[in-house]
């Protein structure tokens, strides 16, 4: 999957060239825009602690709320395309995950623990940092700025996190809200691209977040059994809960819960 992500990649950056030649240097257009207004009106009336947002799960509190509100209202880059702003806001998460997988594989429960759950968070890094840089080459291509450091909204509150993690199952929840925000982001977004290439590579991405969190899923419902022999490859499915069934995919349809406004990540 993590391959054919990113197979039509390269072909890709030669058309975005050719787009950027086309439009020259334009500010987003206004349907654009207007697309990109309701989706950041959508975060906001997720903001009321209405549903499963980020508040109702206890990882953003009054004072960081209130910060994420002033991101979410400040105004867009008048010379930066929605497509680029995207692509730099799927750059910043994707470098928060690759951060995050990092520290957590410097944690001894993680580095000395379950083979699998220590494999997998390797693994996971590498691609996620694929997705990086994948979105990064794509953002150069149409001219816009590289971004290279974290969601600047999302930071704070995962280094909050990070700094309570005690035992393997907090570092896979906190991948997992990662992996959620990737992949709703990434499932807001597409629907807004004017570059049809660039939407397929976002869509092949977020499919991949999507097994990223299906495997964190199934792992947390099997870390409170007390019995690491569960999570192994191969797996013995004879010995598994039932719960290992369908832990990975609580949604039938994905929703966008979590998704992250367009600009949230942009640079100018």
């Amino acid at each position: 999957m993590q391959a054919d992500a990113l197979r039509g990649l390269d072909d890709n950056l030669a058309d975005l060239r050719d787009l950027r030649a086309d439009r020259g240097h334009t500010p987003a257009e206004p349907e654009e825009m207007a697309a990109f207004l309701e989706s950041r009106r959508g975060v906001l009336r997720r903001l009321g602690l209405t549903g499963g947002g980020l508040a109702t799960r206890g990882l953003l509190g009054g004072g960081l709320a209130a910060a994420l509100v002033s991101t979410l209202t400040k105004p867009v880059f008048a010379d930066s395309s929605l497509d680029v702003m995207m692509l730099q806001t799927a750059s910043s998460l994707e470098h928060l995950a690759v951060a995050t997988y990092g520290a957590a594989l410097q944690l001894p429960f993680i580095s000395g623990g379950n083979a699998v759950i220590k494999t997998f968070a390797m693994t996971t890094m590498d691609q996620h940092n694929q997705h990086k840089m994948a979105f990064q080459a794509q953002t150069t291509a149409l001219g816009g700025k590289v971004q290279n450091s974290d969601d600047p909204a999302l930071a704070p509150m995962v280094a909050t996190a990070k700094a309570a993690l005690k035992a393997p199952l907090d570092v896979v929840n906190l991948a997992a809200l990662l992996e959620y925000t990737a992949r709703d982001t990434y499932l807001a977004d597409v629907s807004m691209f004017t570059d049809k290439k660039s939407q397929m590579i976002m869509s092949t991405v977020m499919g991949v977040e999507t097994q990223h969190l299906a495997t964190l899923l199934a792992v947390a419902a099997l870390l409170p059994a007390n019995d690491p022999t569960l999570i192994a490859i191969p797996v013995d499915a004879s010995k598994l809960p039932a719960a290992a069934g369908s832990a990975g995919f609580p949604d039938a349809i994905p929703n966008t819960t979590h998704a992250r406004p367009a600009q949230e990540g942009a640079v100018s």
